[in-house]
């Protein structure tokens, strides 16, 4: 049996070592392949011609060579490229951790084809004419168990033409014997007992020719298992049940026994991705498999005749990969991630990657690898690989990165190439992909659409005028769905103490931030709130109000009211407070400028921390002014008309908070809401 240690050197791991040791340098080098024949220094920074594709000259992606091996395919996640290299150059095992679409899976493939194919070995399973229901395991080189199977069944067709011909001597002589004699029925009788007789002990021979557990004849590289959401026996491996147990017509227990994936990935990788979702039985059983290398395999059902048999250790000699999101160290059984950490890396899969020429060249092959993995698309022309960054951009939420959840754009690349193949077209362009982002939404983005397309037809949004305690707020749905949503407050007499009082479905994020905007209101208005009721309605929320995004819009909102200064309807906001009346980031800018220039609105407010995440398309460029704010004294400076009940209104807050406009401050580091 083989040994999973993973310290051990393999045979023939030493020219493997050499190779892995360079593999870096080779995936840097086809990155230079591709682009030193194929760049123009000149437009690498020039975004009109070619600095969307890194300064690249091509035509088509037609003409961008995709590298042969899966880990030079890899995008952005060089960190974890590099611990992929590093666990197949050792065995160790590692697990991945990310958001899904980044590159587990591609990672995973991509050390199966590092792993040296020498080493590779076939599995037979003999019967143990001592014990039947206990199997003999044996392990061969690769391609040899075929051979053994088809000597076994050689001998076997001998030995049962011998048998045959012996039988059918002895029916003619009995036969014969009997017509001598005059018992032609008594023959007859005699011939089918021999017939059945030999037929019934040939099984035995039958019984002799090993089962071909695990066969890696064909295998070019070695063996990678994709275990994700198995079952205890797909996993474990598992003995069929056998309906006829006795009388001879039973199944040999070892013709019965079928392999797991543990067993079908020795010498190879085992993936398994949401790991969570297995069972903590079969998490335990794993992390034997793993601890011991070698897992024998028994029926994994109490009620089958399969429970009865239990071979010999089968070799398991596999590197895990484990993967999920954050939630699947959660469920993750404690000693099996202990023994992955323990003998191997843990790593942290990016969401983006800094938006750079080599990268942009990147993305450009990555649609040139899609295109041909998927073997039906027209490629894409300059154009169009330009706008599939653009949206690599977008997607990512941050200006200067792109996004790394390859798979949903990989989606819309797909879908672009279908709508060109449907149009009948030799090349997919710019308009096609335009056409596929608004095919390819998510299902939860088609709703979210749906709701705000029926919402305009009560839509309250106000973009003109002046008009007190109203604030048109910017929120998301979904994941890019902009709306605007008018926040309204009204004072009234309290008959006891006075409360905030806020309606819309707020969650409770959104209810914190009500109190972060009460003590903004105490802090510095003159008005006695101890004997007032303070009203504040999110208009149209009827989905809930989850984030605390319309923080600003909020106190914006009630100190219009307080002070009864009118509000700009022109002009809609965003953004985060801190109790000391700081604008902090949110998330989904781009989409809320969007939104407010769809309203017609013109001028829209955003927390100064997210200016550089705004990547609005071009056709919305010219409709609204985007003015990046650090302080509420800012917000109300814009917002409110009216000047010198404003002006003395900013001035007093200014002089409350410290925080004068000119000073240029900017809010401090905080992360953006979800909404």
């Amino acid at each position: 049996m083989s040994d999973n240690n993973p310290d051990e050197a393999l045979p023939g791991q030493e020219g493997a070592d050499d190779s892995l040791s360079t593999s870096g340098e080779r995936s840097a080098e086809t990155v230079t392949e591709l682009g030193q024949e194929q760049i123009d220094d000149d437009k690498i920074d020039d975004g009109a011609t070619g600095g969307l594709l890194g300064g690249l000259t091509i035509d088509t992606t037609a003409d961008i060579e995709v590298p042969d091996r899966l880990v030079d395919q890899v995008i952005g996640q060089d960190r974890a490229r590099d611990i992929v290299l590093k666990a197949a150059k050792q065995r160790r095992h590692v697990m991945m951790i990310g958001s899904p679409g980044t590159g587990k899976s591609m990672l995973a493939k991509a050390m199966s084809q590092l792993l040296p194919r020498e080493e590779l070995q076939d599995i037979l399973v003999y019967h143990n004419p001592d014990d039947g229901n206990e199997p003999k395991i044996r392990t061969v080189p690769a391609g040899k168990g075929e051979q053994i199977i088809d000597a076994h069944k050689e001998e076997a067709r001998k030995h049962n033409q011998m048998r045959s011909f012996l039988m059918w001597i002895l029916i003619v002589v009995v036969f014969g014997y009997a017509l001598i004699r005059g018992q032609f029925l008594l023959g007859i009788l005699a011939a089918g007992v021999i017939y059945f007789l030999f037929r019934y002990s040939s099984r035995g021979s039958d019984a002799m020719i090993p089962n071909l557990l695990v066969n890696n004849a064909d295998k070019q590289t070695a063996p990678f298992e994709d275990a994700t959401g198995a079952h205890a026996g797909a996993l474990l491996g598992d003995v069929r049940h056998d309906p006829f147990q006795s009388g001879g017509m039973e199944t040999p227990s070892h013709d019965r026994v079928e392999p797991g994936a543990i067993h079908k990935s020795n010498k190879g990788v085992l993936f398994v991705d949401e790991i969570n979702t297995l069972d903590i039985r079969s998490q335990q059983k794993l992390m034997t498999a793993i601890q011991e290398g070698e897992f024998s395999i028994t029926g994994q059902s109490d009620r089958s005749s399969g429970a009865m048999v239990q071979t010999e250790p089968v070799p398991t000699n596999f590197i895990m990969v484990a993967a999920g999101n954050l939630d699947a160290m959660e469920n993750m059984h404690p000693a099996l991630r202990n023994r992955i950490k323990g003998y191997g890396y843990e790593v942290y899969m990016d969401d983006t990657i800094e938006d750079t020429p080599e990268m942009r060249r990147k993305y450009t092959r990555f649609i040139a690898q899609e295109v041909q993995k998927d073997g039906r698309l027209p490629h894409f022309t300059r154009d169009a690989a330009k706008e599939v960054i653009l949206e690599a951009q977008r997607r990512a939420g941050r200006k200067g990165h792109l996004t790394l959840e390859l798979r949903t754009l990989g989606g819309l690349i797909r879908v672009a190439g279908d709508i060109a193949r449907a149009s009948d077209v030799d090349l997919t362009t710019r308009d096609h992909v335009l056409e596929a982002k608004g095919r390819s939404r998510s299902i939860e983005q088609q709703l979210a659409d749906d709701y705000i397309e029926k919402r305009k037809d009560y839509d309250m949004t106000v973009a003109r005028g002046d008009v007190g305690g109203r604030v048109n707020g910017l929120a998301v749905m979904g994941e890019d769905s902009g709306i605007v949503m008018p926040v309204m407050a009204e004072i009234a007499p309290s008959q006891g103490p006075g409360e905030v009082i806020a309606t819309g479905n707020l969650q409770d994020i959104a209810k914190e931030a009500v109190q972060n905007v009460s003590a903004i209101i105490k802090k510095f208005s003159d008005e006695d709130i101890t004997k007032k009721d303070i009203h504040i309605q999110y208009v149209q929320s009827y989905e809930g109000v989850e984030g605390d995004s319309a923080s600003v819009t909020m106190a914006a909102a009630v100190i219009s009211a307080l002070e009864d200064i009118p509000v700009d309807q022109s002009v809609a906001m965003t953004g985060s407070l801190s109790v000391r009346g700081d604008v902090l980031p949110v998330g989904g800018v781009t989409h809320k400028i969007e939104a407010a220039a769809k309203s017609g609105l013109d001028t829209v407010i955003i927390p100064a921390a997210n200016e550089q995440d705004v990547m609005i398309e071009d056709e919305y460029e010219e409709m609204v002014d985007i003015v990046p704010v650090s302080h509420i004294s800012e917000v109300l400076d814009i917002a409110l008309v009216g000047e010198p009940e404003k002006d003395s209104l900013v001035d007093r807050l200014k002089s409350i908070t410290g925080q004068a406009l000119d000073s240029g401050s900017t809010a401090g580091p905080g992360s953006p809401s979800p909404q």
